[in-house]
């Protein structure tokens, strides 16, 4: 038996299997609502020159059951200057973005996120 000390015995391995541990039953992932690249990049955009031009400082991202927000903050606050959301449910309806105020007020609604974002940064030029 070369390579090996002479007190230490051959080793042997061999494979048990074990059941698998009983688990609960696995509740159905409840899906989520999240902006795509595409919107993420349409937003971060704005937000870019918005902060560049030292107006915004801040946001959040909050991706719900039947809605995603990204909320934006002028500074450390408890309360969101604007809030970019998406709600597929509205789709078919007045359109599934739309740009809310500080107060909660709709300042803008649509189909087309480029469209919307357009109140936030007038100056903004949409390629189609």
């Amino acid at each position: 038996m070369q390579g090996r000390p002479p007190n230490e015995m051959p080793t042997t391995l061999s494979l048990v299997h074990v059941g698998e541990p009983q688990s609960p039953p696995a509740r159905p992932v409840q899906p989520i609502v999240a902006f795509d690249r595409r919107e993420l990049m349409l937003i971060l955009s704005v937000y870019g020159r918005k902060v560049s031009r030292g107006e915004w400082r801040d946001y959040a991202m909050d991706f719900l059951k039947e809605r995603a927000l990204f909320s934006i903050y002028a500074r450390v606050s408890e309360r969101a200057l604007f809030v970019v959301e998406k709600n597929p449910k509205l789709r078919s309806k007045q359109g599934q973005y739309l740009v809310t105020n500080q107060e909660g007020r709709i300042l803008k609604r649509g189909h087309d996120l480029a469209q919307v974002l357009r109140v936030l940064d007038p100056d903004l030029v949409v390629v189609g």
